[in-house]
């Protein structure tokens, strides 16, 4: 039978680390900005370090979304192998399994028998996986996407304010800067719920909320620190 159903949970993986990345890059290249800015140095020493910060900042969260979801990848291997070693030592043993966790979601143990088996005949290692271990290829972890699409995504978003200080005169840089900032933070909040298939209003006003606060902090401490200077 065909499934015409549209889910998106397929999307969870890059699409975590797609926001991440664009939110971080926003929000961590505008602050930088506002910081220096709030200084009082050039709008080329303010360019130059936004500059920096984008390739560092992506180098960063490539870095770490591959380790961190290399870490799962290894657990995932780790915890499949076991398995494969326990169906092929004690099969009965995984029939026994997979019939309790049927019977724990509402089957009765007839029907949960007859499921058990059946399944474990076309897919003994795929059944466990998805229904005792609760790994499947939607949600598997794929650390070289999750880490390119982190990069990309925060190099796309740090782009933003830096085509900002780009434009604006000198005078206009810290208001347009957080101003745009913000912006492009609640629509990149709007896409996400989006994308996901999820009501817009609290993840736009979670991402600007936050991109406030640390736009402020940074462009306060800039301040103190030229006044100082």
């Amino acid at each position: 039978m065909r499934h015409d159903e549209k889910h998106r949970t397929h999307r969870t993986g890059w699409l975590r680390a797609a926001v991440l990345g664009a939110n971080d890059g926003i929000v961590s290249t505008a602050s930088l900005v506002l910081g220096v800015a709030a200084a009082g140095t050039t709008t080329q020493a303010v360019l130059i370090a936004g500059v920096a910060g984008l390739v560092a900042g992506a180098m960063s969260m490539a870095a770490g979304e591959y380790v961190s979801v290399s870490s799962q990848a290894d657990t995932e291997r780790a915890d499949l192998a076991r398995e494969r070693k326990e169906l092929a030592e004690e099969p009965e043993k995984e029939v026994e399994e997979l019939i309790g966790i049927y019977m724990q979601r509402g089957l009765d143990r007839p029907l949960a028998s007859q499921v058990a088996k059946q399944l474990m005949a076309k897919d003994a290692l795929g059944a466990h996986a998805r229904d005792e271990l609760g790994i499947s290829d939607a949600l598997a972890a794929r650390p070289v996407q999750a880490a390119l699409a982190s990069a990309a995504t925060f190099a796309a978003g740090a782009a933003l304010p830096l085509l900002m200080v780009w434009l604006l005169p000198t005078t206009l840089l810290m208001p347009g800067v957080a101003g745009s900032s913000l912006l492009f933070l609640a629509l990149l909040g709007w896409l996400a719920a989006r994308a996901g298939g999820a009501p817009a209003f609290r993840p736009v006003l979670r991402v600007a909320f936050w991109g406030a606060l640390a736009m402020a902090a940074t462009a306060a401490i800039g301040a103190l620190f030229g006044v100082v200077a």
